[in-house]
């Protein structure tokens, strides 16, 4: 550790963020590598150590030969104005050597309000922002993640993009950069040659035009580059890598326990959800797969829990008999064992009763809507009648404490919608005073309200989202018809959900923007003591580029869309009957019911969507 870094430490909050050391990284000797990685996570120590892709990424990368990948997390503003009073570069935790110093630079991106953050590790590094500035082999810069399906606002700051999933990609991807380094090539070559690599994307080989509208005239793809790109997925989740002996944090993180992937994608159709779509096909891991890994992985880190984790837990077929194995190894070692993602549509009393022995946390469920007609129109694919069972077997099971998930602003929402989320809770309420064995214990019931955004590669990525001010007003009208003493109402503020509508749907021309509003003073913008809505509007005034465009305005379905040299495997058609199915408030079937034929089977060649 550098004295400089010595000296700063203890003036700064949580100074763990900063240290490295902890038990199981990974530090290997200088001499024996080829090539060093620096492993970007732009947002805090606690939010990156908690994200399973950097965690698989970190661990594969490691085991390549010759190939170092070391931790960099964005630090806090504490930090960051102690470095910069110092003149202490961006730098990784294991070794501390600048990031500046280091062969490639990878970035995970999963939410859009970190792109500042991006810019602003860079520049901490000392390095060129634009990509068109760094011009050596060295500190290439590329990015992967859920974000990267629309990649044009970073176009400019990114040399190439990595699509899907990243366990056989990067491993591609950095072995062709050990050849670039060994045999002396420049910039453009590699680029070139990695733009050959299935799932690679190199904005820089597309040219966007526009028409005097500001829509997209074409996207005119060169040097050789494909003209559409299609994500890579893992065919056999069950031997592929995962990391059993993760890094055990020396400070608390979000998520500070064992993890197990249970499956990857989603039999659900749900139209706003854009994890829903990105990660198809549905992929299940073996239970004993997933068991072995289990008790490697809490042997390795000591954690005193473990969770099931997938987009939609419940779904996983083996998910009684890998519970009741895992229980018994569990449960004579005080481990606890949850299960997130549980739907109401399947919601086991005798599971849940099993894995909640010493104590019944909150269960947590996510209706979206409060009619439903709203439910079908974005294929929710449950029911009011299996809302209250729900309830009702919770609340006669003991659970006294629900949260419910709902959006304001879905497409074709009323406010004849807005209130049935009220007329909802009161249902739920009434359900408790009738199952409760005990009601002694007042019920709790959380209620909370985003403001929906429309994504890339769903459903409704071409819909209008409301304006804020039509947000509050639907947050007002619900806030007064839920007056109940039990009931908590909580709601997302509508500035940052317009803005990251914006950045997920933006093109190349939001770029500018994203530098203006870092030079202007932006960071951190997913936490609410740094995220200035002003910055960010002034950088829109000051760049000539009007918000709305992206947002309120919505997208024709015959425009070309600033993502469309992209494809996630699901056929654009299929996305547009599902939107007009929508309008219809017309359900689609689950995977296990029916395949509907949205294209993403065709990726996976070694089976059958979660056979």
């Amino acid at each position: 550790m550098t004295g400089t870094l010595e000296r700063i430490l203890p003036n700064v909050q949580k100074p763990a963020r900063y240290t490295g050391g902890e038990y199981l990284q990974t530090v290997k000797n200088k001499q024996d590598v080829d090539v060093r990685v620096a492993f970007c996570f732009p947002d805090t120590y606690e939010i990156g150590m908690s994200n399973l892709g950097m965690r698989i990424l970190y661990g594969i990368m490691n085991n390549m030969d010759g190939v170092w990948c070391e931790r960099v997390f964005a630090p806090w503003g504490d930090m960051e104005d102690a470095m910069r009073k110092e003149g202490l570069p961006l730098f990784a935790l294991e070794s501390h050597d600048a990031v500046r110093d280091f062969d490639m630079i990878a970035f995970s991106i999963g939410y859009e309000m970190s792109y500042t953050n991006i810019l602003n590790m860079l520049d901490l590094s000392g390095l060129p922002l634009h990509a068109a500035d760094r011009t050596s082999l060295k500190n290439i810069v590329f990015a992967g993640g859920v974000c990267a399906v629309n990649a044009e606002p970073l176009a400019d700051f990114i040399d190439f993009f990595s699509l899907g999933e990243g366990e056989e990609i990067t491993v591609e991807i950095v072995s062709l950069y050990q050849k670039a380094k060994k045999e002396g090539w420049d910039k453009q070559q590699f680029l070139k040659e990695v733009s050959k690599i299935e799932g690679v994307y190199v904005p820089s080989f597309y040219e966007h035009t526009y028409k005097e509208d500001g829509t997209i005239r074409e996207i005119i793809a060169k040097n050789g580059a494909p003209k559409t790109v299609t994500k890579r997925i893992v065919q056999n989740l069950s031997a592929a890598y995962w990391p059993v002996d993760m890094i055990v944090p020396s400070t608390e993180i979000v998520h500070d326990r064992g993890n197990l992937e249970v499956m990857r994608g989603c039999i659900r159709g749900c139209r706003f959800c854009q994890a829903g779509f990105c990660y198809r096909p549905v992929r299940p891991r073996s239970p004993q797969v997933l068991y072995d890994q289990a008790v490697k992985s809490l042997e390795s880190s000591g954690c005193h829990e473990i969770t099931l984790s997938s987009l939609s837990t419940s779904d996983y077929r083996y998910l009684g008999d890998l519970t009741d194995k895992l229980l018994d190894y569990c449960n004579a070692r005080k481990i606890n064992l949850s299960l997130p993602s549980l739907r109401a549509d399947n919601f086991s009393r005798d599971l849940m009763m099993k894995v909640q022995t010493v104590r019944k946390s909150g269960l947590t469920f996510a209706p979206e809507a409060g009619t439903q007609r709203l439910r079908d129109a974005i294929n929710k694919n449950v029911t009011e009648e299996e809302i209250l069972q729900t309830c009702a077997t919770a609340f006669s099971g003991g659970w006294n404490n629900v949260k419910l998930y709902f959006m304001l602003g879905l497409p074709t929402e009323t406010d004849e919608d807005v209130l049935g989320i009220a007329e909802l809770v009161w249902k739920i309420y009434n359900c408790w005073r009738d199952n409760a064995p005990n009601k002694k214990r007042a019920v709790r019931i959380h209620v909370s309200t985003a403001f929906f955004v429309p994504k890339p590669f769903t459903p409704f990525q071409w819909e209008k989202q409301i304006t804020p001010e039509e947000y509050t007003r639907k947050t007002n009208l619900l806030r007064q018809a839920m007056r109940n003493k039990c009931v908590e109402y909580n709601w997302h503020q509508p500035d940052l959900s317009q803005l990251e509508a914006v950045l997920a749907r933006g093109d190349r021309r939001i770029g500018k923007v994203i530098e203006t509003a870092f030079r202007m003073g932006a960071k951190l913008d997913g936490w609410d003591e740094y995220f200035n809505y002003e910055i960010w509007m002034d950088a829109f005034r000051a760049c000539g580029i009007d918000p709305e465009y992206y947002t309120t305005r919505g997208f024709g379905e015959e425009e070309v869309l600033p993502w469309e040299t992209v494809s996630v495997g699901v056929r654009k058609d299929f996305l547009l009957s599902e939107r007009h199915a929508a309008y219809r408030s017309e359900i689609t079937p689950d995977c296990r019911h029916a395949c509907m034929g949205c294209g993403a089977s065709k990726l996976y060649t070694e089976g059958k969507c979660d056979e």
